[in-house]
């Protein structure tokens, strides 16, 4: 698993709106500037002055943003954002439409970067674990509407507001790609602003399966991954207990033990630990939350 182990509630911030940046650091565990999808191609030019001029200025928190560059084969803009990184000492970089390996390496050569590959195109799924693999990678995201729309699709989504699935299967794809390889794995964004509810059975659903985190496209929604993120009181009582009774694990205990009536074993205590570490990711209130 990547060294680097931020909370779960992440946020897109438009890299030409750098008033916005400040405030989404408030309330957001990471922030993506973005530089790709929402800014405008007439744009893209001022968006990179306006992140170069946060980084001067000591505006840039450069632990907990990502900057999300377009991607390699819109060559012209992909390699004004790449000059940017170094010029504002960007680490870590969000890579639009990732599609090969060889992309990726780019990015990371010699430890330039740590690399978030965005996996939503077919070739980017299909590919999914090579990418993965990539040394440099620290994780992996997908996204559903460019896929659906890369294949000729009209949308990711059945009526009732659940993936279609081919992007559920995206979705496993990557998860377990990013697993295999030791990476952060980044659910897809949750498109319908207003449909709280969708958006925290989708954010649960996540951490249950593995997640590290959910990113948003709107202030309001980190709160909501947040809390979907963290656990109830009654699992984090559970977690706490099962610890304190087993300090040293199962050694000695035949690799199998029993807590509150069941049987415990490797998988519980490694259920346990990641309780805990939610809980401590989602302990410290954030602007917006009650």
């Amino acid at each position: 698993m990547s060294a680097w182990l931020p909370g779960p509630g992440w946020l897109f911030c438009p890299a030409d709106r750098p008033e916005r940046y400040v405030k989404a650091l408030d309330r957001a565990d990471v922030v993506i500037l973005d530089l790709e999808d929402a800014v405008a191609r007439p744009a893209k030019a001022a968006a990179r002055d306006a992140v170069r001029r946060l980084a001067e200025t000591g505006g840039l928190d450069l632990e907990r943003t990502v900057v999300r560059v377009n991607a390699a084969d819109d060559a012209e803009e992909h390699a004004h954002d790449v000059a940017l990184l170094a010029a504002a000492g960007v680490r870590r970089v969000m890579l639009a439409k990732a599609e090969e390996p060889a992309a990726v390496a780019a990015l990371a050569a010699g430890g330039a970067h740590e690399v978030l590959p965005l996996l939503e195109t077919p070739r980017g799924i299909e590919d999914a674990g090579s990418i993965a693999a990539t040394d440099g990678v620290v994780a992996v995201m997908w996204g559903a509407d460019d896929l659906v729309a890369a294949m000729g699709g009209t949308g990711s989504r059945r009526a009732d507001g659940s993936y279609r699935d081919v992007a559920r299967y995206a979705r496993e794809r990557t998860l377990i790609a990013a697993k295999a390889h030791g990476r952060l794995a980044l659910d897809a964004v949750h498109m319908d602003i207003a449909d709280t509810d969708g958006l925290t059975a989708a954010a649960e659903d996540a951490a249950a399966v593995g997640f590290d985190a959910t990113v948003a496209i709107h202030p309001s929604q980190v709160a909501v991954v947040r809390a979907a993120y963290a656990p109830s009181p009654e699992r984090l009582a559970w977690a706490e207990g099962l610890l304190a009774a087993y300090p040293d694990g199962l050694s000695g205990a035949g690799g199998v033990g029993t807590y509150e009536g069941r049987m415990v074993d490797g998988p519980i205590f490694a259920q346990a630990r990641t309780v805990l570490r939610r809980a401590a990711a989602t302990s410290q209130q954030k602007g917006g939350e009650a």
